[in-house]
């Protein structure tokens, strides 16, 4: 027989029962930005294929992504781009199994951010 009171209790613990940990909020940013490189990647590919097709096309994708809004796309998936990668990175140390200690895993993760704002911004000066 079902228990009547189950429907009222979670079913496992959640983000009303734990507070949120740089762990935990870096690990959903990291599949937030792993979607967000393939919307970004689909807009970059837009504008290849605009360029094939004709001046026309080259136009209108160019004018988008060189918008103010485009710009902003852009530079977000480029900050995506290095916080994936180095976060990417931090996940191999872990399954070599090292970075496992708590005051480790919070030290890296906003060494993580901070490098991938430094890195956004190295790479805008270069660029």
């Amino acid at each position: 027989m079902a228990d009547v009171n189950r429907g009222k209790r979670p079913l496992s613990p959640h983000l009303q029962v734990y507070r949120p940990q740089i762990t935990s909020v870096l690990s959903i940013l990291h599949r937030l930005t792993g979607i967000g490189l393939t919307l970004g990647a689909v807009l970059v590919i837009w504008w290849l294929i605009a360029a094939a097709v004709s001046p026309e096309a080259f136009a209108t994708a160019d004018g988008f992504l060189t918008s103010w809004f485009g710009l902003l796309i852009l530079v977000g998936s480029l900050w995506a781009l290095w916080y994936h990668t180095l976060n990417g990175i931090r996940h191999l140390v872990w399954d070599a199994g090292y970075g496992y200690e708590l005051d480790v895993m919070e030290k890296s993760g906003w060494a993580v951010l901070g490098g991938s704002v430094v890195l956004t911004v190295l790479t805008l000066i270069v660029v």
